[in-house]
């Protein structure tokens, strides 16, 4: 497993082909890469050092304070701060002598350095054949994964060890000659965390037998030097820890991502629930370890790497966020026969692994157990389920192509300015879809929460300034008519009621209906639409960062009444700055209506009867009398969202071109497509 000839290294075939216009633009690419990871690199480490003391590398303070990992009083694991092995804070305890603020200083930077190393290692290990273009781009782009993970911005953070066991596995595996070598470095990551001794069963049954005798031999005599030097921390840690009553209780379940702090979080304690984690865990271990087998012997060897690292996790009686590099690598593994399916899985794992989990998945309670155990998930439909392509498969290098609408003459001489995002035939996959709609939404509403101008009650004053320029530009431009519309609606029932439940329902409903249509119907259509409205959406953010705006119903004095939220209470300082759903500031350019305008012109251009196009330009009109009768929005908030949607698709052209003037009813089904369905648009 560790010989070189597997080790991924580029061909030789590559080297004539180095030069022309090709080989100089990788160049700059890779170049550009490597400066993105540096930057990235350089953020983290500014990140941890401008933290005040007491509050950054906590665990390694717990490791290497006052008194020693040797000389603490009690156990090490009489709290759940430190969380390594005893052979852990042996190796730990040279450091003791160290001054703290060297210590910190070189503990983040040596953490550093292994994160650049553990990136070249994983480059070099990638299975052939790779392209020249893999090969230039590999190492710079896992660098700059790494850094964005959360495992490591965690280990950075606490002071933590986690990179050194998979670098250690990496480099037993991939990097060093002979098999004993090979063993010695994976038993020395064992030492510290112990279920890599999964690593053992898959050396030995992939006929490096004495690579696997060495792991069990360095593990069992690491442990045993611990032992004899903290008798107490070792047994603590060795029968309390590992029976499942110790560390990962319900303090810590939250963070624990393992089947361990899955049961806990599902309400089993005692003997039922460790007779369950260790058969499940058996399970795993099992599946997980015959099918790195399967992958190593098809030359596949840092999936199989990634595979068993996966059942490490899920089988290990804590796994805390530092220690989940392992589902990081799973990236590698190619799934889907279509070349378009084969992102959803890279997707899906870097999202995983940089994102918090409530940006992953709604807030919501029904969603809290696939929400606390995302990773723990990932982890294990890598293991076991995940049907990663054989080297053998006649999809491995060559997917089934992507098909791809005729290029349409565009008016502009340089348009499109990236001809390479060609209009996509058939329908893109519908889970890589959701996934980046939920990622973009979240982070949508972050940006709208963070936009307050300051402290809550800074942004207050400066959104009812704003709110006081528009009213002032309203009445110069004649059209301040918020509050004669807003309370002529109040004095008729039914019209108020209708307005607050289209503004309500609406906003959501009907774009997402647009887009499903669409995405069944004509896919090439809702790239084409999906592209524009995300344009203009990320366009709105800007605005709503840039210029906080109280609507006319949080704008004191002004006496426009709320009919969907209620009476205000203005005399509360920090009323209107948030809210538990969005930023009420956020007025700027209006959304509601801009998408309602997005959803009104893609039905214009793109229906077939008259009627319907009628039907599509009604929701925009409805809805700009909607968030002015219920005093959500000025008119010119309405203004604003226009602009920013008829940028969007004036991007939309500059960039990617004409709309392509074709569209499938059924893109899976592969029918021709008729002379009036193409007359269409």
């Amino acid at each position: 497993m560790a010989n070189v000839e597997h080790s991924g290294r580029p061909a030789k075939a590559f080297g004539a082909t180095a030069v022309g216009a090709v080989g100089g633009r990788l160049r700059v690419a890779r170049l550009g890469l490597w400066l993105v990871a540096a930057v990235l690199a350089v953020r983290q480490v500014a990140v941890v050092l401008s933290t005040p003391r007491g509050e950054r590398l906590t665990d390694l303070e717990t490791w290497v304070g006052p008194n020693g990992v040797l000389h603490v009083k009690g156990s090490l694991y009489d709290s759940t701060q430190f969380t390594g092995t005893p052979f852990g804070g042996l190796v730990l305890k040279p450091l003791t002598r160290a001054a703290e603020q060297a210590l910190g200083w070189g503990w983040t930077f040596g953490t550093l350095l292994l994160v650049v190393a553990l990136g070249l290692v994983v480059a070099r290990a990638l299975p052939q054949p790779v392209s020249r273009r893999t090969s230039l781009l590999a190492a710079p782009v896992a660098v700059s994964l790494l850094m964005l993970s959360l495992p490591v911005r965690n280990a950075l953070w606490l002071g933590q060890t986690s990179i050194i066991p998979v670098l250690l596995v990496l480099v037993g595996c991939f990097a060093v000659r002979g098999e004993r070598a090979c063993g010695v470095l994976i038993g020395l990551a064992a030492a510290l965390q112990p279920t890599v001794l999964l690593f053992a069963p898959l050396l030995w049954f992939t006929d490096r037998r004495r690579a696997a005798l060495s792991t069990g031999i360095t593990f069992v005599a690491c442990t045993a030097l611990a032992w004899a030097a903290m008798p107490h921390d070792s047994y603590t840690y060795w029968v309390h820890h590992m029976a499942g009553t110790g560390l990962g209780g319900k303090a810590d379940d939250l963070a624990n991502q393992s089947l361990h702090g899955a049961l806990l979080r599902l309400g089993l304690e005692g003997p039922l629930e460790i007779v369950l984690f260790f058969t499940l865990g058996t399970a795993v271990a099992v599946l997980g370890v015959r099918r790195a087998v399967r992958y190593a012997r098809d030359g596949q060897l840092l999936l199989a790497v990634a595979i068993t690292g996966c059942a490490a996790i899920a089988v290990s009686p804590t796994t805390w966020q530092h220690q989940l590099l392992w589902v990081l690598l799973a990236v590698v593994g190619r799934v889907g026969r279509r070349a378009s399916d084969r992102y959803v899985w890279p997707v899906a794992v870097v999202l995983v692994m940089t994102l918090p989990a409530r940006m992953m998945l709604p807030n919501m309670s029904q969603m809290y157990a696939l929400r606390d155990n995302v990773v723990l998930l990932a982890a294990l439909v890598a293991a076991t389920v995940i049907p990663f392509l054989s080297r053998t498969s006649e999809y491995y290098r060559s997917p089934i192509p992507t098909e791809y609408a005729p290029a349409v003459p565009a008016r502009l001489k340089h348009v499109p300015l990236l001809p390479f995002l060609r209009r996509v035939l058939t329908r893109p996959n519908l889970l890589l879809e959701l996934l980046l709609i939920r990622v973009t939404y979240a982070a949508y509403q972050k940006v709208r929460l963070a936009a307050t101008g300051g402290s809550n009650s800074e942004g207050r004053a400066t959104a009812e300034h704003h709110g006081h320029q528009i009213l002032d530009l309203e009445r110069w431009l004649h059209i301040d008519v918020e509050h004669w519309v807003n309370h002529a609606v109040v004095k008729v029932g039914w019209l108020r009621d209708f307005f607050g439940f289209y503004y309500e329902s609406f906003h959501f409903v009907v774009p997402l209906t647009v887009l499903a249509v669409l995405y069944w119907r004509r896919p090439v259509d809702y790239r084409w639409a999906r592209a524009a409205l995300g344009f203009a959406t990320l366009l709105a953010l800007v605005g709503f960062w840039l210029y906080p705006l109280a609507p006319p119903r949080l704008l004191p004095g002004l006496g426009v009444i709320d009919t969907v939220h209620g009476v205000q209470d203005f005399s509360k300082p920090d009323y209107g700055t948030l809210t538990a759903l969005t930023n009420q500031y956020a007025a700027m350019p209006s959304l509601h209506f801009g998408w309602s305008l997005w959803c009104g012109v893609v039905i214009a251009v793109i229906a077939p009867k008259w009627w319907m196009k009628a039907l599509g330009l009604l929701h925009p009109l409805f809805t700009v009398s909607a968030i002015v009768a219920t005093g959500n929005h000025w008119v010119l908030d309405a203004a604003g969202g226009a602009l920013v949607v008829g940028a969007g698709f004036g991007l939309t052209y500059l960039l990617q071109g004409p709309r392509a003037k074709l569209a499938m009813a059924a893109a899976t089904s592969q029918e021709p497509v008729g002379e009036k369905e193409r007359a269409v648009g």
